[in-house]
């Protein structure tokens, strides 16, 4: 079971746990013991599993080392040091390896040198980084003279597993050390991970010690419960959680453009931003600036080294970008740079959210909304070096919408009120290459290897059938059928004995083709007669549906289909895109954050009701930290809204909007459900496949954080109360996942994750005898290989493929919990035609096409034209007295409008 820390033992007792050199050491390089290391010294000193979650520089890495280093030369003393493995340092990227073996070698030699200088002699301690990177004769090196402490990544400790003669060195392993725990945990490589340590902890005679380094995460019970898994008898192991999260000081501000930022032009709004920007710069030392997109990094950067070359007040060199379409070398170089002091500004999407030790940063700057409290947090948090550091963090709103939403964001961090992770269970195409791993191992039952698999905490629900249908695959039960796809076995299953084994020429597949991260690649559109237009990235390609707009090479074109890694378009003119380019690379805002921001809207309209506005603003201000002029921006847009509809939607409030736009021809269906982009997308695909059935017509579908927007094609308007009914009537929780995985069978996302789940299962190779292979076959063999497993029950890398996009790319758990509180009427649907543009909130879903830098002033001129039209509107409602009804008893939002009202 897990038990959480919150309290340090005192110094004093800490130290009676170490040796006398190591105390002299720390007492000479530090002032004191951080939190962190008070709390976890003493448990990992005493042999339990811990995780410690705190933030960047609160000694997190030392708190879990100095110990075992303690440990280490303890064995060195009595002579007992032998050549072989102890500890198995894992994290999830090559450079922060290279990081961990740089700041553990001062350590490691100066204690060394202490204890020599007290008269001890203790023997060198070896570390040594083996990952992708490391040449053969390095390898060959370790065999010879194992490093004490491997440093390695997820994918590489699986390869070790298997190597022969190098899996002799791993059987002495005492100590596993896993950084970045909250990184793995909400992915693939997580899962992939998981196995990898109960294959480890089966391969060595006692039990591992886990020891888990984790940033600010929730719930920490649930990571810890990750890190260690069950024990055989399937009962959870024990695990301390070193709860050390806040233990640092934070300062958050929420800063907009001192601009008027509904009525000015674009580039002055832009303008506005980067003199905020310029002027947190030049306040400051060095600062981190986090953008949501890697374009944005690049934009960014140039436009900073202009002004500030422009004005003089700053060499453009001292501005970088760090992002991971950048080589390894530039990446290094901008780091070591940022180290030793020489910038002043560095602009980040995600890359610099881990923990690369990045020297002295003392501001952070978060250029629009992090879409998450905890991602807030950890960006924040990376300012500020030592854990009496202010971590100093500026939120800067781009619009009313993002203004909201970082408003909620920064008063939740101040508070610590952190999402909940959420982790990819059972995966069964990394299930299936682990099997595969793991009868290069030696010959196994197949209960056995069943009852490894569930000792992992992401397989520990695993059904024997779910495992079964694995074997069967990898054991070649479908090569007949599936033989036009060249997918064959991979394991030599004995049925009569009910044990598989290692098949021959599969250990070079294994090693060329294991791990869980796919391919990047590049998809090249064509028009209908052939005529090449430009690439786009395949992540972007997964969201198109046919007929959808987007813009390429600053032309309007529409998607007509797919083939491998072509796409064939159709020139348009004068359409609105659907799909803006960058939305692949956006982070979808957390469930838990969405429904705090819907909350707050709610919270915003019963002020305005209970107070008036002028007082709401008092009110929003004190309350939620930020200056009375955004408190203005954020009541009046929520007093535009009720006085345009009297509906405000919120936490328990789904407003469904319907509007037809005469100059694009097309009825719309907007649903205001603030659950964020991955439950939104749910919902919306099934409601598109509903209405399409309904009316016997193509829907185009809209997605953002806010709600979704389904349109329609017509001379005239087609939605009705009947039919909304109708179609929500049809969609109940239980039903969305069948809803959802009829949407998905021919969609670009399915067939794309399927190919990459192909890969991770080993149907498909990336690399066949040392030579890559080409993405475009691969998408076409995986195409084929699609197709002809839909027949066949429960193919596991069919049912993972469609497992995938619903759980981890989509988010269909919170989407049935929002499905069933709307069946209950704890969430309220409240549908309104309006007459004339759409309301307020709706102006972002109805423009999210116009998020295209391209066409960035088209979309202020459109989110201007229909808010001038809605406040006029609003107005001659004013001047006639018409206002909307006063909200029932209960504080909920006003239930109407004048034009029309229905709930459903």
């Amino acid at each position: 079971m897990v038990k959480v820390v919150t309290e340090a033992l005192g110094e004093a007792e800490v130290v009676k746990l170490l040796r006398e050199y190591t105390v002299a050491w720390f007492r000479r390089s530090y002032a004191e013991f951080t939190p962190a290391q008070l709390m976890a010294i003493p448990y990992i000193k005493r042999g339990y599993n811990v995780l410690i979650s705190s933030p960047t520089g609160t000694g997190k890495t030392l708190a879990a080392f100095l110990p075992i280093i303690d440990d280490l030369y303890r064995l060195g003393e009595l002579g007992d040091l032998r050549d072989q493995v102890y500890v198995v340092y894992v994290s999830p990227l090559r450079a922060l390896n290279n990081d961990v073996v740089k700041n553990l070698k001062r350590p490691v030699e100066e204690i060394r040198k202490t204890a020599s200088d007290m008269g001890i002699e203790l023997p060198e301690l070896r570390m040594k980084a083996r990952t992708s990177d490391t040449p053969p004769s390095e390898k060959q090196r370790m065999l010879r003279e194992p490093p004490h402490i491997l440093v390695t990544t997820p994918e590489s400790l699986a390869i070790a597993l298997v190597a022969p003669r190098f899996r002799e060195r791993l059987s002495g392993v005492r100590w596993v050390v896993i950084d970045e725990v909250h990184e793995l945990a909400s992915s693939k490589r997580g899962a992939h991970l998981s196995l990898s340590l109960e294959r480890l902890e089966e391969l060595v005679p006692g039990e591992l010690q886990r020891i888990g380094l984790s940033a600010t995460i929730a719930p920490v019970e649930t990571v810890a419960q990750f890190l260690v898994g069950y024990r055989s008898d399937l009962e959870p192991r024990d695990c301390v959680a070193v709860d050390a999260r806040f233990v640092k000081p934070m300062e958050i501000s929420v800063l907009c453009p001192r601009v008027d930022i509904i009525r000015d032009p674009a580039e002055v709004v832009n303008e506005a931003i980067y003199r905020e920007l310029k002027e947190i710069v030049l306040e400051h030392r060095t600062t981190l600036v986090f953008v949501n997109t890697r374009s944005s990094t690049e934009r960014v950067v140039f436009k900073l080294r202009k002004i500030f070359e422009k004005e003089g007040v700053l060499d453009a060199d001292e501005v970088e970008a760090h992002h991971s379409s950048l080589s390894r070398e530039l990446r290094l170089d901008v780091e070591n740079r940022l180290k030793s002091g020489e910038l002043r500004a560095i602009v980040s999407s995600t890359s610099l959210e881990l923990g690369i030790d990045v020297g002295y940063i003392d501001a952070v700057v978060l250029l629009s909304s992090p879409k998450s409290v905890t991602r807030l947090i950890q960006r924040v948090g990376r300012s500020g070096h030592s854990v009496d550091d202010v971590s100093k963090g500026y939120l800067l709103a781009v619009d009313r919408d993002d203004l909201v939403e970082v408003t909620v964001l920064a008063k939740l961090a101040r508070k610590r009120r952190l999402d909940r992770v959420k982790m990819p269970r059972k995966p069964l195409d990394i299930l299936a290459q682990h099997i595969v791993g793991m009868s290069l191992e030696r010959r196994w039952k197949l209960k056995e290897a069943y009852e490894l698999v569930r000792r992992s905490y992401s397989y520990h629900d695993l059904t024997w059938d779910e495992f079964a249908r694995v074997v069967e695959y990898l054991a070649g039960r479908h090569d007949d059928l599936l033989s036009a796809a060249r997918t064959y076995s991979k394991i030599r299953y004995y049925e009569d004995e009910e044990t598989f084994g290692r098949k021959r020429g599969v250990r070079m597949i294994y090693y060329l083709n294991s791990g869980a991260i796919p391919d990047e690649a590049k998809v090249k559109v064509f028009t209908e007669d052939g005529r090449y237009v430009g690439d786009l990235e395949e992540g972007f390609v997964e969201y198109l549906e046919p007929g959808d707009v987007f813009v390429l090479g600053g032309k309007t074109f529409q998607f007509v289909k797919s083939s491998a890694m072509r796409v064939v378009v159709r020139r348009v003119e004068h359409q609105r895109p659907t799909v803006p380019s960058w939305f692949s690379e956006t982070l979808p805002l957390a469930f838990d954050s969405a429904i705090e921001v819907a909350r707050f809207r709610g919270y915003v309209s019963r002020l305005i009701d209970e107070v008036g506005v002028k007082r709401a603003v008092r009110e929003v201000s004190a309350a939620y930290g930020v200056e009375k002029s955004l408190a203005r921006h954020i009541v009046n847009y929520v007093n535009e809204q009720k006085s345009y509809v009297g509906v405000v939607p919120d936490d328990r409030t789904v407003l469904v909007e319907m509007w037809y736009d005469e100059s694009a021809e097309a009825d719309n269906l907007i649903f205001h459900t603030l659950f964020g982009r991955r439950v939104n997308d749910a919902i919306a695909r099934a409601l598109a496949l509903l209405v399409s059935d309904a009316l016997e017509a193509n829907v185009r579908v809209t997605v953002t954080d806010n709600g979704f927007m389904l349109t329609l094609a017509s001379r005239e308007p087609l939605f009705s109360d009947r039919v909304l009914g109708e179609v929500l009537e049809e969609l109940k929780a239980g039903r969305l996942r069948d809803v959802l995985r009829r949407a998905l069978r021919r969609s670009e996302i399915l067939k794309r994750r399927f190919r990459h789940c192909a890969e991770r299962a080993l149907a498909l190779l990336k690399n066949y005898r040392g030579e890559e292979t080409n993405v475009g076959r691969r998408q076409v063999t995986a195409e084929t290989l699609m197709r002809l497993s839909e027949p066949v029950s429960g193919f596991p890398i069919l049912e993972e493929a469609y497992r995938e996009v619903m759980e981890d790319v989509m988010d269909v758990e919170n989407a049935e919990r929002v499905l069933e509180s709307i069946g209950r009427g704890e969430i309220v649907l409240r549908a309104v035609r309006v007459d004339g543009p759409p309301s307020p909130f709706a102006h972002t879903i109805v423009a999210h096409g116009y998020s295209d830098v391209v066409l960035m002033e088209d979309r202020r001129k459109l989110l201007l034209r229909l808010y001038e039209e809605v406040t006029r509107r609003i107005s001659e409602k004013r001047s006639r007295g018409v206002s909307p009804p006063a909200p029932p008893s209960g504080g909920a939002s006003a239930p109407g409008s004048p034009e029309a009202d229905q709930v459903l």
